[in-house]
């Protein structure tokens, strides 16, 4: 029975330390975190997709701005003063007690183009936005797939600090003999000292990364935790395919392009018809004051204190050389704006057949690292073999681990650079969103 008891008790102390243990490790409870879920949290949570959801809601008001030139604009005030003599008017509007104004654009040839204009620009602030968010999830999976490479050559690179210590020991042991010299330890500390070196570098850079992560997706740094099972893999680039011409029209820059250079034609073409006639509906209520002197210029039974006037004004504009100055000036804007598609088409062109031959060299860079990573592991093998032969030394050994490592490091750096362009040319041809499953 007392050792029923005793072995209950030493149950519950290691279940109440496994407990402790778990709840002191940050990253013990921490759910992985997939790419797809870390580009959907990068675009709720980036400082950039709330500026460019800021952009279309300047954009469309200004569109609504425009447009609601139609609906009549009402006023209601009063203009209260003394008068000296005959009743002039204050603003434009005679003396009175209550006074209600109205007025809205009726036929304005100009007005119509300005609110094609708004309408039109909103559009290119859409494709404006599009651009933002392919940016944004670009620099959340370039930033997630560095840091996965990164987490992934930690392991290594500490394997090669304990090979290179227990290599530095036994070289030690071995000019303590006399067998080796004191060259031959200071190659071995050289090699622990890249190990060293090695490792720092990439704890600083998974520092770095996890931090510019958790800034994008809003998920603090201690509960950060990668999944690489997560990453899908990427489809292979068709070369019979004409990739800068989809490129060209799937681009929202270029689409942004276009839709400015059409906003800014309807802009021109509205400076150039504020020149021609417009009418505009217009009304007007007022009640008189008997105070401001009305009685003296108009007989008793003729004055009325409620007034009202509703008609039309009709304008016609014939000599404002300052209105055909403003729209020979938007008539350069709209050269300009043409232009500018050309450009970003070529823009686009060019870069795409840049990411295109970048990934031809890198795939050749790649298959050469490969072969060296290959080549470095055979010859390690073949080292260890010539050592238990007698016909190698330590230090054979040691020049041989250390270029297959530096030949691992090599080699992933030549995949990862691969992935940067690979990436880079999904979003050029616009197909990121379906790499990463997300919806647009």
């Amino acid at each position: 029975m007392k050792l029923v008891l005793y072995v209950i008790r030493l149950f519950i102390v290691a279940l109440l330390l496994a407990c402790f243990i778990s709840a002191s490790s940050p990253y013990a409870t921490a759910e992985p975190l997939t790419l797809k879920r870390a580009v959907e949290l990068a675009l709720a949570h980036s400082p950039a997709s709330a500026q460019a959801s800021a952009d279309e809601q300047r954009a469309f008001a200004s569109y609504r701005e425009a447009r609601n030139q139609y609906l009549p604009q009402a006023v209601v005030g009063s203009g209260l003063g003394n008068s000296w003599g005959y009743p002039l008017t204050l603003e434009g509007i005679a003396p009175s007690i209550f006074n209600v104004s109205a007025q809205s654009a009726v036929l304005n040839p100009a007005l119509r183009d300005f609110v094609h204009s708004a309408q039109t620009e909103y559009g290119a602030t859409l494709e404006g936005s599009k651009e933002r968010r392919n940016q944004i999830v670009q620099d959340t999976a370039l930033t997630y797939l560095e840091l996965v490479k990164w987490e992934k050559l930690l392991p290594a690179f500490r394997q090669q600090q304990e090979d290179a210590l227990k290599m530095e020991q036994v070289v030690t042991q071995r000019v303590q003999e006399g067998v080796d010299s004191e060259q031959t330890n200071k190659l071995a500390r050289l090699v622990s000292a890249r190990a060293r070196l090695h490792i720092a570098q990439a704890e600083g850079t998974v520092e770095v990364l996890r931090n510019a992560l958790s800034q994008l997706t809003g998920v603090a740094v201690s509960s950060l935790q990668t999944d690489p099972e997560s990453v899908p893999a990427l489809p292979e680039m068709q070369s019979q395919t004409d990739l800068a011409a989809k490129a060209r029209e799937s681009s929202p820059s270029v689409l942004f392009a276009k839709q400015h250079a059409i906003a800014q034609a309807f802009r021109a073409r509205g400076e150039h018809r504020a020149l021609l006639p417009s009418i505009d509906f217009a009304a007007q209520y007022a009640v008189l004051a008997k105070f401001n002197n009305w009685l003296q210029f108009f007989p008793t039974r003729a004055f009325e204190r409620n007034n009202a006037t509703i008609g039309v004004v009709i304008r016609f504009p014939f000599l404002n050389p300052s209105q055909h100055a403003h729209a020979q000036a938007a008539d350069a804007e709209s050269i300009r704006a043409n232009k500018e598609v050309e450009v970003t088409k070529n823009q686009v062109t060019q870069e795409t057949l840049k990411l295109q031959r970048a990934i031809q060299q890198l795939k050749a860079a790649q298959e050469v690292s490969e072969l060296e990573y290959e080549i470095a592991q055979s010859n390690v093998d073949t080292v260890d073999v010539r050592i238990n032969s007698g016909t190698a030394t330590v230090h054979d050994a040691a020049n041989a681990r250390t270029e297959m490592a530096e030949r691992y490091n090599a080699l992933q750096d030549s995949n990862f650079e691969l992935t940067r362009a690979r990436v880079g040319l999904l979003r050029a041809t616009g197909e990121l969103d379906s790499w990463l499953d997300i919806r647009k």
